[in-house]
């Protein structure tokens, strides 16, 4: 059976150390290209000594035009305007792309989506089936529990991220918007304190926490006057995401151009 070729950008990160590990153990996917962006202090060194085991023969790469020219797939955990540039090259390949980046501005995804037309783009704020799976359970609560329960979403992760609420939370909160048909920005308020929802009337409240070296905790509460229903995730090991990236990258082989999420890679 013919290999899968793979590209993986931020190809030096802790995300895409994994990805690449991975990626290098599947019997049925070849690893064609690490990218980085021009002047990074690992370009040319090959991807083996970064994730320090023997030579693979792939050596770390910015020339993106001729790395998603040769490829099937391309794997993105980077950052929002490096992951836009990406999918215009991907569109122009006609490949699929798997985003995984978070902090994407509106503007910046309509520009993901104006490339979703000639590229097959698979994004989601988080990769890993538990959490898509607890994405349909938050839209299903929020459907069912009238206004009288509010809603408060707590996201805690590792000291270096960037972005707050994380694209998870905020994934999840569009659910729970999307059960009590709203749009989450209308009805998003940040919070700098657990407030476990017993401020804010009729609004979605994320509070985010970062500490140490937590890969990602998600808690969603639906909290009214009589009861509080507590739906979670804990993620143990970031291999999780690297794992739902592989298996929508296998999922987009053959399919037509189109912007695409994990719910619809796993059939949620």
């Amino acid at each position: 059976m013919k290999k899968i070729k793979v590209v993986v950008t931020g190809a030096s990160g802790r995300m895409g150390q994994t990805i690449i590990k991975k990626v290098l153990s599947d019997k049925g996917l070849k690893l064609v290209g690490a990218l980085e962006v021009s002047g990074h202090r690992n370009l040319g060194q090959d991807i083996g000594k970064i994730l320090k085991t023997k030579n693979v023969g792939i050596k770390i790469s910015d020339n993106i035009i001729d790395l998603f020219a040769n490829t099937d797939a391309v794997i993105d955990f980077t950052l929002p305007h490096a992951t836009v540039d990406h999918s215009k090259y991907a569109a122009q390949a006609r490949i699929v792309h798997v985003i995984g980046t978070t902090g994407l501005s509106n503007k910046q995804l309509k520009k993901i989506e104006y490339a979703s037309k000639h590229a097959t783009i698979i994004k989601s704020g988080n990769m890993s089936l538990g959490v898509n799976l607890l994405e349909t359970l938050v839209k299903q609560a929020a459907s069912k529990l009238d206004a009288s329960f509010n809603i408060q979403i707590n996201e805690e992760h590792h000291k270096h991220k960037i972005d707050a609420p994380s694209g998870t939370a905020l994934m999840l909160g569009g659910a729970a918007a999307k059960g009590r048909n709203l749009k989450l920005d209308k009805v998003k308020k940040i919070s700098r304190l657990n407030t476990k929802g017993k401020e804010a009337k009729n609004k979605i409240v994320f509070s985010s926490f970062r500490k140490g070296e937590t890969v990602g905790n998600h808690e969603v509460i639906f909290c009214s006057a009589d009861e509080t229903i507590n739906l979670q995730h804990k993620a143990n090991d970031r291999g999780i995401f690297a794992s739902g990236a592989i298996y929508a990258v296998k999922w987009g082989q053959g399919k037509k151009p189109g912007l695409f999420s994990m719910v619809d890679v796993l059939g949620l």
